[in-house]
């Protein structure tokens, strides 16, 4: 009797410990699911199999990046950057935040690249790389309709508005004292047609295609900067990113398919 005993004993604990080893294993597969976003962002790829571009932008800047009514990004460059991560294999992940953090973003590889509308100044050449350029606009000063704003001597003793840490407001600080102008530096594109609205400012100095759909959505009139030529629009990355030579091919390929030409017809196009 008691040896029989021992043999149940002996079995239900065996049974025990292969149950406990089962729940156990079943523990540990759980938390094998889709890789998190923890890779390092400066090879454009997780850990896991799941590839991931990280892109920042700053979407207050139609038509190349801005927001739906249901907060989805939308523009120029947010097609163009889906169509990037699809010829790479990559997901497109976009981190919204303002201009002037940008560079910031790509110096400390929290992001993979940079399209913000933004120019190739040499300033910016020094602390991060661009791809070719892909878009050139030109400037253009805004005002309220009937402001009698029609020339750059016609500034002077007015508040010109610029969104900080744009080319635009490089540009304003070198034409100020020239045409007796002020210069008011403003963290978005949105709050800069605000200010203008309200009277807070009388004129405002933007890219020329974003000032154009201004001009047109919101009633207001502009004249063409007619005293510089600005940098291309390039993509901007970390330095000695492995992705610049890639994404350089892709863009010579998207010009000679016709795509990219398609890309500003949709966006850029001033019919």
């Amino acid at each position: 009797m008691t040896k029989t005993f021992g043999k149940v004993l002996g079995l239900i604990s065996f049974i025990t410990i292969i149950l406990i080893l089962a729940a156990c294993g079943n523990g540990a597969g759980s938390e094998n699911g889709p890789s998190s976003d923890s890779s390092d962002s400066s090879n454009g790829s997780d850990s896991g199999e799941e590839k991931v571009l990280k892109l920042a932008t700053s979407a207050d800047f139609p038509p190349f990046e801005s927001r739906t009514p249901e907060g989805e990004f939308e523009g120029f460059d947010i097609d163009l950057a889906n169509l990037i991560a699809d010829e790479l294999g990559y997901q497109l992940k976009i981190e919204d935040m303002k201009f002037d953090g940008l560079i910031g973003s790509l110096q400390s590889k929290r992001v993979d690249m940079v399209m913000a509308g933004m120019s190739m100044t040499e300033d910016r050449r020094k602390n991060v790389e661009f791809s070719t350029e892909y878009n050139r606009s030109g400037e253009m000063f805004i005002s309220k309709p009937d402001a009698g704003i029609d020339s750059l001597e016609d500034l002077k003793g007015k508040t010109v508005g610029v969104q900080l840490g744009t080319i635009q407001q490089e540009g304003a600080e070198k034409l100020k004292d020239e045409y007796g102008f002020e210069v008011k530096k403003l963290d978005s594109a949105n709050i800069l047609i605000q200010e203008l609205k309200s009277n807070r400012i009388e004129v405002g100095y933007m890219d020329k295609s974003v000032a154009k759909g201004y001009v047109k959505e919101q009633g207001l009139e502009g004249f063409d900067d007619p005293t510089t030529s600005s940098p291309g629009m390039g993509i901007a990355f970390p330095k000695d990113s492995d992705l610049v030579d890639d994404v350089n091919d892709i863009l010579k390929k998207l010009e000679e398919n016709g795509k990219l030409a398609e890309l500003k017809d949709k966006w850029l196009s001033e019919e």
